[in-house]
Protein backbone atom coordinates (compact mmCIF):
# COMPACT_ATOMS: atom_id res chain seq x y z
CA UNK A 1 0.00 0.00 0.00
CA UNK A 2 1.22 3.34 -0.79
CA UNK A 3 2.66 5.15 2.25
CA UNK A 4 0.52 8.15 3.72
CA UNK A 5 0.41 10.52 6.30
CA UNK A 6 1.34 8.47 9.44
CA UNK A 7 2.88 7.93 6.35
CA UNK A 8 3.42 3.98 7.25
CA UNK A 9 7.33 5.12 6.16
CA UNK A 10 7.58 7.44 8.72
CA UNK A 11 5.58 5.74 11.39
CA UNK A 12 7.78 2.65 11.06
CA UNK A 13 10.46 5.34 12.12
CA UNK A 14 8.21 7.24 14.66
CA UNK A 15 7.61 3.42 16.39
CA UNK A 16 10.78 1.81 16.03
CA UNK A 17 12.04 2.85 19.42
CA UNK A 18 8.03 2.55 20.93
CA UNK A 19 7.88 -0.80 19.74
CA UNK A 20 11.08 -1.72 21.69
CA UNK A 21 9.74 -0.52 24.95
CA UNK A 22 6.69 -2.76 25.17
CA UNK A 23 5.98 -5.77 27.18
CA UNK A 24 3.70 -8.47 25.93
CA UNK A 25 0.70 -8.57 27.62
CA UNK A 26 0.14 -11.36 30.07
CA UNK A 27 -2.21 -13.93 28.94
CA UNK A 28 -3.10 -17.25 30.11
CA UNK A 29 -3.82 -20.65 28.24
CA UNK A 30 -7.16 -22.64 28.41
CA UNK A 31 -8.78 -25.51 26.67
CA UNK A 32 -12.02 -25.15 24.68
CA UNK A 33 -14.70 -27.85 24.52
CA UNK A 34 -12.53 -29.58 21.86
CA UNK A 35 -9.55 -29.88 23.96
CA UNK A 36 -7.88 -27.39 21.85
CA UNK A 37 -5.48 -24.95 23.91
CA UNK A 38 -6.85 -21.25 23.30
CA UNK A 39 -4.79 -17.90 24.57
CA UNK A 40 -7.09 -15.71 27.46
CA UNK A 41 -6.80 -12.27 27.23
CA UNK A 42 -8.34 -9.56 29.37
CA UNK A 43 -9.74 -9.50 32.45
CA UNK A 44 -12.25 -9.39 34.91
CA UNK A 45 -15.39 -8.70 32.96
CA UNK A 46 -13.42 -8.68 29.67
CA UNK A 47 -11.81 -11.75 28.86
CA UNK A 48 -11.46 -13.53 25.70
CA UNK A 49 -10.20 -16.61 23.78
CA UNK A 50 -8.05 -16.13 21.29
CA UNK A 51 -9.14 -17.63 17.80
CA UNK A 52 -6.38 -16.58 15.40
CA UNK A 53 -6.73 -17.19 11.16
CA UNK A 54 -10.28 -17.56 11.49
CA UNK A 55 -12.38 -18.15 8.71
CA UNK A 56 -12.29 -20.92 5.79
CA UNK A 57 -10.92 -19.34 3.28
CA UNK A 58 -11.39 -21.15 -0.03
CA UNK A 59 -8.71 -22.52 -2.40
CA UNK A 60 -8.34 -19.37 -4.91
CA UNK A 61 -8.50 -16.73 -2.75
CA UNK A 62 -4.72 -15.42 -0.93
CA UNK A 63 -5.63 -12.70 1.90
CA UNK A 64 -3.53 -9.41 1.33
CA UNK A 65 -3.49 -6.93 3.89
CA UNK A 66 -6.89 -7.19 6.09
CA UNK A 67 -8.04 -3.36 6.36
CA UNK A 68 -11.49 -3.74 7.30
CA UNK A 69 -14.45 -6.09 9.00
CA UNK A 70 -17.96 -5.62 9.56
CA UNK A 71 -21.03 -7.85 11.04
CA UNK A 72 -24.20 -7.84 9.17
CA UNK A 73 -27.55 -8.04 10.65
CA UNK A 74 -27.91 -12.12 9.82
CA UNK A 75 -24.51 -12.08 11.51
CA UNK A 76 -21.88 -13.12 8.48
CA UNK A 77 -18.78 -11.42 9.10
CA UNK A 78 -17.22 -9.70 5.93
CA UNK A 79 -13.78 -8.76 5.55
CA UNK A 80 -11.83 -6.53 3.07
CA UNK A 81 -8.13 -7.20 2.10
CA UNK A 82 -6.24 -6.21 -0.74
CA UNK A 83 -5.54 -9.87 -2.09
CA UNK A 84 -2.21 -11.49 -1.56
CA UNK A 85 -0.14 -12.38 -4.06
CA UNK A 86 -1.05 -15.60 -6.12
CA UNK A 87 -4.37 -15.70 -5.87
CA UNK A 88 -6.48 -17.06 -8.90
CA UNK A 89 -9.40 -14.97 -7.50
CA UNK A 90 -9.30 -11.20 -6.74
CA UNK A 91 -11.95 -10.66 -4.98
CA UNK A 92 -10.88 -8.04 -2.34
CA UNK A 93 -14.62 -8.75 0.35
CA UNK A 94 -14.84 -12.42 1.13
CA UNK A 95 -17.93 -13.19 3.88
CA UNK A 96 -18.05 -16.09 6.11
CA UNK A 97 -20.93 -17.14 8.30
CA UNK A 98 -20.90 -16.93 12.09
CA UNK A 99 -19.58 -20.10 12.02
CA UNK A 100 -16.29 -19.35 9.84
CA UNK A 101 -17.76 -21.23 6.49
CA UNK A 102 -17.32 -19.47 3.24
CA UNK A 103 -20.65 -17.76 2.08
CA UNK A 104 -19.29 -15.65 -0.79
CA UNK A 105 -16.83 -13.24 -2.39
CA UNK A 106 -17.04 -9.94 -4.79
CA UNK A 107 -14.71 -6.52 -4.98
CA UNK A 108 -12.36 -7.48 -7.93
CA UNK A 109 -12.51 -3.75 -8.47
CA UNK A 110 -11.17 -2.90 -5.20
CA UNK A 111 -8.18 -5.23 -5.24
CA UNK A 112 -4.79 -3.28 -3.84
CA UNK A 113 -6.47 -0.40 -2.36
CA UNK A 114 -9.39 -2.03 -0.72
CA UNK A 115 -9.37 -0.38 2.69
CA UNK A 116 -12.39 1.19 5.22
CA UNK A 117 -15.65 -0.64 5.34
CA UNK A 118 -18.20 0.85 7.10
CA UNK A 119 -21.92 -0.94 7.68
CA UNK A 120 -24.83 1.19 7.64
CA UNK A 121 -28.32 0.24 8.53
CA UNK A 122 -30.75 2.55 6.34
CA UNK A 123 -34.51 1.89 6.01
CA UNK A 124 -34.64 -1.03 7.27
CA UNK A 125 -31.58 -1.96 4.69
CA UNK A 126 -27.72 -2.44 5.18
CA UNK A 127 -25.02 -1.03 2.75
CA UNK A 128 -21.55 -0.62 2.59
CA UNK A 129 -19.75 2.69 2.51
CA UNK A 130 -16.49 1.84 0.60
CA UNK A 131 -12.53 3.60 0.42
CA UNK A 132 -10.48 2.65 -2.22
CA UNK A 133 -7.21 4.04 -1.18
CA UNK A 134 -4.75 3.19 -5.10
CA UNK A 135 -8.21 4.33 -6.60
CA UNK A 136 -8.35 7.62 -4.55
CA UNK A 137 -12.31 7.07 -4.43
CA UNK A 138 -15.39 5.69 -2.55
CA UNK A 139 -18.27 4.10 -2.74
CA UNK A 140 -21.87 3.31 -1.52
CA UNK A 141 -22.84 -0.62 -2.11
CA UNK A 142 -25.50 -3.30 -1.08
CA UNK A 143 -24.24 -5.97 0.90
CA UNK A 144 -24.15 -8.14 -2.24
CA UNK A 145 -21.49 -5.69 -4.24
CA UNK A 146 -24.16 -3.66 -6.07
CA UNK A 147 -22.25 -0.33 -6.46
CA UNK A 148 -24.75 2.61 -6.24
CA UNK A 149 -22.19 5.46 -6.65
CA UNK A 150 -18.70 6.29 -6.75
CA UNK A 151 -17.40 9.44 -5.88
CA UNK A 152 -13.70 11.37 -5.76
CA UNK A 153 -11.94 14.40 -3.89
CA UNK A 154 -14.79 16.90 -3.76
CA UNK A 155 -14.18 19.93 -6.17
CA UNK A 156 -15.77 22.17 -3.49
CA UNK A 157 -12.49 21.87 -1.24
CA UNK A 158 -9.50 24.05 -1.96
CA UNK A 159 -7.39 22.13 -0.30
CA UNK A 160 -6.32 19.70 -3.57
CA UNK A 161 -4.22 20.53 -6.37
CA UNK A 162 -4.03 17.05 -8.08
CA UNK A 163 -7.14 14.24 -7.79
CA UNK A 164 -4.28 11.80 -6.25
CA UNK A 165 -3.55 14.09 -3.36
CA UNK A 166 -7.27 12.78 -1.99
CA UNK A 167 -6.79 9.09 -0.17
CA UNK A 168 -9.80 8.08 1.96
CA UNK A 169 -9.27 5.64 4.81
CA UNK A 170 -12.82 5.29 6.30
CA UNK A 171 -16.13 6.80 6.15
CA UNK A 172 -18.91 7.15 9.13
CA UNK A 173 -22.65 7.43 8.61
CA UNK A 174 -24.75 9.69 11.13
CA UNK A 175 -28.29 8.76 12.55
CA UNK A 176 -29.71 11.84 9.82
CA UNK A 177 -28.21 9.71 6.93
CA UNK A 178 -25.35 12.42 6.36
CA UNK A 179 -22.10 10.70 5.87
CA UNK A 180 -18.28 11.92 6.85
CA UNK A 181 -15.13 10.64 4.62
CA UNK A 182 -11.66 10.94 6.15
CA UNK A 183 -9.07 11.66 4.02
CA UNK A 184 -6.54 9.74 6.28
CA UNK A 185 -3.72 9.30 3.88
CA UNK A 186 -4.03 12.35 2.00
CA UNK A 187 -4.82 16.23 3.06
CA UNK A 188 -5.88 15.15 6.32
CA UNK A 189 -9.38 16.76 5.69
CA UNK A 190 -12.83 15.39 6.87
CA UNK A 191 -15.12 15.83 4.53
CA UNK A 192 -19.30 16.00 5.02
CA UNK A 193 -22.00 14.84 2.60
CA UNK A 194 -26.00 14.67 2.88
CA UNK A 195 -27.60 11.39 2.53
CA UNK A 196 -27.88 12.12 -1.44
CA UNK A 197 -24.06 12.40 -1.24
CA UNK A 198 -24.09 16.05 -1.92
CA UNK A 199 -21.07 17.89 -0.37
CA UNK A 200 -21.52 19.96 2.93
CA UNK A 201 -18.34 21.30 3.63
CA UNK A 202 -14.83 20.06 4.85
CA UNK A 203 -12.82 20.53 8.29
CA UNK A 204 -9.98 19.07 10.11
CA UNK A 205 -6.62 19.45 8.04
CA UNK A 206 -3.12 18.58 8.53
CA UNK A 207 -1.95 19.93 11.65
CA UNK A 208 -2.08 19.16 15.61
CA UNK A 209 -3.74 21.96 16.63
CA UNK A 210 -7.17 21.39 18.30
CA UNK A 211 -9.60 20.79 15.03
CA UNK A 212 -6.68 19.70 12.83
CA UNK A 213 -5.68 16.28 12.37
CA UNK A 214 -3.17 14.33 11.34
CA UNK A 215 -4.06 11.16 9.31
CA UNK A 216 -7.70 11.17 10.49
CA UNK A 217 -7.65 6.94 9.91
CA UNK A 218 -10.46 6.34 11.42
CA UNK A 219 -13.62 7.77 12.36
CA UNK A 220 -17.14 7.09 14.33
CA UNK A 221 -20.54 8.70 15.51
CA UNK A 222 -20.35 7.88 18.48
CA UNK A 223 -23.66 7.34 19.82
CA UNK A 224 -23.01 6.69 23.64
CA UNK A 225 -23.55 10.13 25.22
CA UNK A 226 -26.24 12.32 25.50
CA UNK A 227 -25.28 13.51 22.25
CA UNK A 228 -24.30 12.21 18.99
CA UNK A 229 -19.99 13.10 18.80
CA UNK A 230 -17.92 12.21 15.66
CA UNK A 231 -14.85 10.20 16.50
CA UNK A 232 -11.63 10.55 14.70
CA UNK A 233 -8.58 8.16 15.19
CA UNK A 234 -6.38 10.96 15.02
CA UNK A 235 -3.36 8.48 14.35
CA UNK A 236 -0.08 10.58 13.56
CA UNK A 237 -1.62 12.88 16.52
CA UNK A 238 -1.50 9.82 18.84
CA UNK A 239 -5.43 10.37 19.79
CA UNK A 240 -8.35 10.40 19.51
CA UNK A 241 -10.05 13.16 18.57
CA UNK A 242 -13.87 14.28 18.91
CA UNK A 243 -16.10 16.67 17.02
CA UNK A 244 -19.45 18.21 16.68
CA UNK A 245 -21.60 16.64 13.75
CA UNK A 246 -21.01 19.85 12.16
CA UNK A 247 -17.00 19.26 12.81
CA UNK A 248 -16.46 22.37 15.86
CA UNK A 249 -13.27 20.03 18.04
CA UNK A 250 -15.12 19.37 21.37
CA UNK A 251 -12.18 17.09 23.12
CA UNK A 252 -9.04 14.66 23.45
CA UNK A 253 -8.55 11.93 24.19
CA UNK A 254 -5.12 10.65 24.45
CA UNK A 255 -4.91 8.21 27.65
CA UNK A 256 -3.88 4.56 26.50
CA UNK A 257 -4.13 6.02 22.53
CA UNK A 258 -0.46 5.26 20.51
CA UNK A 259 -1.63 4.74 17.16
CA UNK A 260 -5.41 4.06 16.92
CA UNK A 261 -7.00 2.90 13.86
CA UNK A 262 -10.83 2.92 13.84
CA UNK A 263 -13.62 1.94 15.72
CA UNK A 264 -16.85 0.16 16.99
CA UNK A 265 -18.97 0.03 20.07
CA UNK A 266 -21.13 -2.76 21.80
CA UNK A 267 -23.65 -1.04 24.67
CA UNK A 268 -21.08 1.39 26.38
CA UNK A 269 -17.69 -0.13 25.49
CA UNK A 270 -15.68 1.30 22.80
CA UNK A 271 -13.04 -1.27 20.41
CA UNK A 272 -9.88 1.03 19.63
CA UNK A 273 -7.41 -1.60 17.36
CA UNK A 274 -4.08 0.29 17.65
CA UNK A 275 -1.40 -0.37 15.05
CA UNK A 276 1.11 -0.38 17.77
CA UNK A 277 -0.10 -4.36 18.52
CA UNK A 278 -2.64 -3.79 20.46
CA UNK A 279 -6.03 -3.44 21.24
CA UNK A 280 -8.00 -1.06 23.90
CA UNK A 281 -11.25 -1.18 25.24
CA UNK A 282 -12.69 2.46 26.56
CA UNK A 283 -15.77 2.88 28.48
CA UNK A 284 -18.55 5.24 27.63
CA UNK A 285 -16.27 8.50 29.37
CA UNK A 286 -13.61 6.77 26.87
CA UNK A 287 -11.85 5.85 30.72
CA UNK A 288 -9.86 2.45 29.75
CA UNK A 289 -10.75 -0.86 30.30
CA UNK A 290 -8.56 -3.19 29.27
CA UNK A 291 -6.06 -3.35 26.26
CA UNK A 292 -5.84 -7.12 24.80
CA UNK A 293 -3.24 -8.83 23.12
CA UNK A 294 -0.75 -6.78 23.68
CA UNK A 295 2.04 -7.42 21.01
CA UNK A 296 5.88 -6.47 21.01
CA UNK A 297 5.65 -4.31 17.89
CA UNK A 298 5.26 -4.72 14.27
CA UNK A 299 8.80 -4.22 13.61
CA UNK A 300 9.87 -7.39 11.63
CA UNK A 301 6.85 -8.88 11.88
CA UNK A 302 4.12 -7.63 9.85
CA UNK A 303 5.84 -9.21 6.21
CA UNK A 304 6.02 -12.66 7.57
CA UNK A 305 4.60 -15.40 7.27
CA UNK A 306 1.85 -16.35 9.81
CA UNK A 307 4.11 -19.06 11.80
CA UNK A 308 5.96 -15.89 13.19
CA UNK A 309 3.65 -14.49 14.38
CA UNK A 310 3.04 -14.71 18.45
CA UNK A 311 -0.11 -16.57 19.79
CA UNK A 312 -2.36 -14.53 22.14
CA UNK A 313 -0.68 -10.83 20.45
CA UNK A 314 -1.34 -8.95 18.14
CA UNK A 315 1.14 -7.48 15.18
CA UNK A 316 -0.57 -4.68 13.70
CA UNK A 317 -4.83 -4.13 14.61
CA UNK A 318 -6.13 -2.17 11.51
CA UNK A 319 -9.96 -2.91 12.11
CA UNK A 320 -12.11 -4.09 14.65
CA UNK A 321 -16.20 -4.84 15.02
CA UNK A 322 -18.18 -6.86 17.56
CA UNK A 323 -20.39 -9.03 16.73
CA UNK A 324 -24.08 -9.34 18.18
CA UNK A 325 -22.72 -11.18 20.96
CA UNK A 326 -20.37 -8.92 22.61
CA UNK A 327 -17.57 -10.97 20.36
CA UNK A 328 -14.51 -8.79 18.13
CA UNK A 329 -13.23 -9.55 15.18
CA UNK A 330 -9.96 -7.78 15.04
CA UNK A 331 -8.38 -7.70 11.36
CA UNK A 332 -4.68 -6.63 11.12
CA UNK A 333 -2.26 -4.85 8.60
CA UNK A 334 0.11 -7.69 7.91
CA UNK A 335 1.35 -8.98 4.24
CA UNK A 336 -0.52 -12.16 4.69
CA UNK A 337 -3.40 -11.03 6.75
CA UNK A 338 -5.17 -12.16 9.66
CA UNK A 339 -8.25 -12.49 11.15
CA UNK A 340 -9.08 -13.11 14.42
CA UNK A 341 -12.15 -13.72 16.82
CA UNK A 342 -11.72 -12.59 20.29
CA UNK A 343 -14.57 -14.90 21.71
CA UNK A 344 -15.83 -13.50 24.78
CA UNK A 345 -15.78 -15.50 27.82
CA UNK A 346 -16.41 -13.24 30.69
Amino acid sequence: MKNHSLNRRNFLKQTGLAAAAFSAAPYVIASDKTGTRLPVVGAGDYQYEVIHDWGELPAGHVYGNTHGVAVDAQGEVHIKHTVGAGAKIDDAVVVFDADGKFVRSWGKEYKGGAHGLHLSREGGEEFFYLCDTRRHEFAKTTLAGQELWRKWAPEQCNGYTMPDEFVPTNIAVAPGGNFYVADGYGKSFIHEYDRDAKYLRSFGGKGNAPGQTDCPHGLMVDLRGENPVLVVADRSNRRLQNFTLDGQHINFVTDAMRAPCHFHTYGDVMVVPDLESRVTLLDKNNQLIAVLGQGPGYQGLRDKTRDHFPPGQFVAPHSAYFDHEGNIFVVEWVEVGRVTKLRKIA
